[in-house]
């Protein structure tokens, strides 16, 4: 396919978001059904929750002083779950025991990204179902190096680098720059770097949006993304 027929599209998301997940789902739905568009995927950092020490807090606790009470939790998961089954995903919130930190989730996601478009979106694939689907904490080096395995990664620099400061410092940087770019939720799926389509879009729309974005950068109309 020509350049002119493919456009990248900057997916920043948080991996215990679980409209994340669904907007995954979403966007590989999309992605078939503008088969005619060559889509590049790249996955951005964003935290919902800074402020989790790395050890995690219980997600039970973390969720009641969240949210005020389990009636609270359980009609949100309620919501959620229907949308998730539509998608293919069995959500799992009750075996979710760890509300984790997602700062070295994303750094392993960032070296995944390092080592190819396609590991990457591997790699993000299972962090999103570790979590929902069984329970896994995200915040355990041995569950993000046993991902990054699964995921074709070269595992050897994964566990050399995960103890040390290796890019935290940059993943924050991109976070950062999300939020001065007006990001304040997520999903966000940004085409060409210049389209935003927040929240996750049923798969018609973000299909919508890759085909008009996709011909305006055909008729020249936009500047090629870094």
């Amino acid at each position: 396919m020509s350049d002119q027929n493919s456009i990248t599209v900057d997916v920043v998301s948080d991996v215990v978001c679980p409209w994340c997940f669904i907007g995954q789902k979403r966007l590989d739905t999309a992605i078939a059904a503008a088969g005619e568009v060559e889509v590049h995927v790249r996955w951005r950092p964003f935290q919902l929750d800074p402020t989790i020490p790395p050890e995690g807090k219980d997600r039970r606790e973390y969720m009641i002083t969240k949210f005020g009470s389990e009636q609270r939790i359980r009609e949100i998961h309620a919501r959620i779950e229907p949308l998730g089954e539509a998608e293919g995903i069995s959500f799992a919130f009750d075996a979710i025991k760890v509300a984790p930190n997602t700062l070295d989730a994303h750094r392993v996601i960032r070296w995944a990204g390092a080592a190819g478009e396609a590991v990457q979106n591997r790699l993000v694939r299972r962090l999103f179902q570790l979590n929902f689907e069984e329970g896994a904490n995200l915040g355990d080096h041995a569950v993000l190096i046993e991902a990054g395995r699964e995921a074709g990664m070269d595992v050897s620099v994964v566990e050399t680098l995960l103890p040390t400061d290796a890019d935290v410092e940059a993943v924050r940087t991109e976070i950062a720059t999300a939020s001065r770019m007006g990001i304040t939720g997520v999903p966000c799926f940004l085409l060409e770097g210049k389209y935003a389509v927040m929240g996750a879009q049923d798969a018609d729309t973000l299909a919508d949006a890759i085909r008009q974005v996709a011909a305006a950068k055909a008729r020249g109309e936009l500047e090629t993304a870094n």
